[in-house]
């Protein structure tokens, strides 16, 4: 039987560089260390510096380098663990909730999340801004939008501005009754302001976890969390919960 087409294409030179550099990193480089300028690497390996930077740019993907701001390219350390989602459903700001508020504004929603809504897409919602850590790092920041008509006695709290907004908002969000929630995951890359946010560059790879908020019949607020790519690594358990473990040790590609 003939090879197909598929099988007769050759490995990319990037993809071989990768699997070259991925044995680099593990006997020769420790954790924290900074790689050599990209033309010295280049140089090394033999390899055209547009092929070198899809190399890096993979392993920063798969959690196994990260480019710091002011640092250069350093071993990234091994990702952390960071619990997403469990059986226990409950409104954002719950017990036991790890998020840490910072901020609270009324703004438009993004079209899509103005959708999920059901509001119109000139509408002002409240827009709860939230940051999360683990063992001292920045691994997620959170936009959670809320429509007016899940928090309708808002208006009597004092609290124009900031976290005690913030967490005003989402404790009337708790008022009302729960009747489920539902996640999607993608991959995608860092604005600015998220990477600000996650001390990342912009355009660095990050998970996009959203969630949406059902009470009363509707879709009563939606989650956007962005979370760290190189620091976080996605399983899914029988319950459906989305959990984010930390590995024994790091594992080679």
């Amino acid at each position: 039987m003939g090879t197909t087409q598929l099988e007769s294409v050759p490995e990319p030179k990037y993809w071989h560089l990768k699997t070259v550099l991925t044995q680099a990193l593990d006997s020769e480089f420790s954790v924290g260390e900074i790689l050599p300028n990209e033309r010295d690497l280049a140089a090394r390996f033999g390899v055209a510096r547009a092929t070198l930077r899809q190399a890096l740019e993979q392993l920063e993907l798969e959690g196994r380098l990260q480019r710091r701001r002011g640092v250069g390219t350093t071993v990234a350390p091994p990702r952390v663990g960071v619990a997403v989602g469990s059986e226990q459903h409950d409104w954002p700001g719950g017990s036991g909730d790890a998020w840490q508020a910072v901020d609270c504004e009324v703004a438009a929603a993004p079209a899509a999340v103005a959708d999920a809504l059901e509001t119109s897409r000139d509408e002002s919602v409240h827009i709860v801004r939230r940051t999360r850590t683990t063992h001292g790092q920045p691994v997620a920041a959170e936009l959670l939008y809320i429509p007016a008509s899940s928090v309708p006695d808002l208006s009597a709290i004092d609290a124009p501005a900031g976290p005690a907004r913030a967490r005003a908002v989402l404790r009337e969000l708790q008022r009302m009754e729960l009747q489920g929630q539902d996640r999607a995951v993608e991959l995608g890359s860092a604005r600015a302001d998220d990477a600000k946010e996650l001390d990342r560059l912009p355009g660095a790879p990050v998970l996009v976890v959203t969630t949406r908020f059902h009470a009363a019949g509707r879709t009563a607020a939606v989650s956007v969390a962005t979370y760290r790519a190189d620091t976080c690594r996605l399983t899914f358990g029988d319950s459906g919960g989305v959990e984010i473990h930390e590995g024994p040790e790091r594992r080679a590609s």
